[in-house]
């Protein structure tokens, strides 16, 4: 049973229904910035912080997530951020326009790390093409995982991916990202002395 979400912050949605008008919900037309896989809310609380000035999408599938990200927000008082509990493709699809978001923040998503499970992750050239419909041109485009091989496999793909520029070249990732908080789950890795991989692109102006 799902446990009620009764936050101002949270924008219950289900397939079918109509879209949004973020206008409406944010009271601003102020830029839109998606966060894909927003876990308990730690760093999509952290850069509306950082960014006032922009208005924030948190999506995530897990009930529990989105209660404890509606709860971080709430506690900061923050009006730049609403949550969804959905699934991303067919929420994407429903109730982001083509051209309209800023940035797109996919952080640490399921690493699928069996071989044969590989196909099943989230991010992949295909679906990086297709957010690019979503995006306006100079969004950008932040990946970040713990795990070593999806890192390495997503910086390599992002170097032949179709309009969009690495804003880390000559470098293909960085474990490093001056001015991107680091959530709970990260600092949980890196005080085992792993890396954290980042990728970070924009998508050029001359691909719309």
């Amino acid at each position: 049973m799902l446990i009620p979400i009764n936050s101002a912050s949270f924008l219950p949605w289900n397939d079918g229904d109509p879209a949004p008008q973020w206008g409406d919900i944010f009271g601003n037309n102020h830029p839109l910035a998606l966060e894909i896989g927003c876990g308990v809310g730690d760093f999509v609380v952290k850069m509306a912080e950082l960014h006032p000035d922009w208005n924030f999408i948190a999506i995530d599938f897990y009930n529990k997530g989105c209660l404890k990200t509606c709860k971080r927000i709430d506690n900061g008082g923050l009006s730049n951020v609403r949550v969804l509990r959905v699934e991303a493709r067919s929420f994407i699809e429903s109730c982001i326009l083509p051209g309209s978001l800023q940035a797109v923040i996919i952080n640490c998503p399921d690493p699928w790390p069996k071989i044969r499970h590989r196909k099943r992750r989230l991010v992949n050239t295909a679906f990086v093409a297709w957010l690019s419909r979503f995006m306006l041109p100079g969004a950008d485009f932040y990946f970040a995982t713990d795990f070593d091989d999806y890192g390495l496999d997503v910086a390599e793909f992002m170097t032949r991916q179709e309009g969009f520029e690495n804003q880390f070249s000559p470098d293909a990732y960085r474990h490093t990202l001056e001015g991107y908080p680091v959530s709970k789950y990260m600092r949980r890795f890196l005080d085992l002395g792993q890396s954290i991989y980042y990728v970070h692109y924009r998508k050029s102006f001359h691909y719309l």
